[in-house]
């Protein structure tokens, strides 16, 4: 398994040399994540709070952690001293809860909010009117302890590229939509979080910021028996 060879190939296929490359290092043992270190990747993807937990003191400090999966309220606190960014909060009540753990260590969380832009029923997120109601909401406008940077989606596992261009293009729409609302001062439409191994050249195509890639540097997964 070559990770700097895997890196290179990654990157030399870019059609954005700005987007930001997050490796997604679940499941992954420490050495590899060292490697990727070493070939310069400081950005790490994790889905797990407690797999979280277990590399981040063993990292170097400034290595930036993104938690990419789906966070349950009651894990917030584990990761908020240094979690660098998470990238799916896909509720009004994990938001509340992350503002909530930030105000008692006195740190701003920085957050993407996911839509749901895919077909299936299985992808969490927000749909557009529910974003549009919480923007309205007084409890949000008195946020104090969290900084939303943008917006994360996950398309259809599908091999159909038409659609999931489709739907990164709907993502895309919404978030320059949102750019031009009069919102929070901590509410900033700067990064949009789309595509993965399988889809990230489209999603580079259509405007992402940050793809979140794994298996293309890492090998599949090591789950566990």
């Amino acid at each position: 398994m070559d990770i700097k060879a895997n890196l290179e190939t990654v990157k030399k296929t870019f059609k954005n040399p700005d987007c930001l490359l997050v490796a997604v290092s679940k499941t992954k043992p420490l050495e590899d994540l060292k490697k990727a270190y070493e070939c310069g990747i400081r950005d790490f993807g994790e889905n797990k709070v407690q797999e979280l937990q277990a590399k981040q003191p063993e990292m170097p400090e400034d290595t930036r952690w993104h938690m990419i999966g789906h966070l349950q309220s009651n894990k917030v606190k584990y990761i908020a001293p240094y979690v660098y960014l998470i990238h799916g909060v896909d509720s009004f009540k994990l938001l509340k809860e992350i503002n909530k753990q930030g105000k008692k260590i006195d740190r701003i969380i920085s957050v993407l909010l996911q839509i749901h832009i895919a077909d299936e029923e299985s992808k969490f997120g927000f749909d557009k009117s529910e974003l549009l109601e919480m923007f309205e909401d007084p409890i949000f406008k008195g946020l104090t302890h969290v900084q939303i940077k943008g917006l994360m989606g996950m398309a259809t596992f599908t091999e159909n590229e038409s659609q999931i261009r489709k739907e990164f293009k709907g993502l895309k729409n919404l978030f320059e939509e949102l750019k031009n609302e009069s919102l929070p001062d901590f509410v900033q439409m700067e990064e949009i979080s789309m595509g993965m191994s399988g889809d990230y050249l489209i999603a580079q195509e259509e405007g992402s910021t940050m793809v979140r890639i794994g298996s293309a540097i890492f090998g599949v997964r090591n789950y566990p028996h």
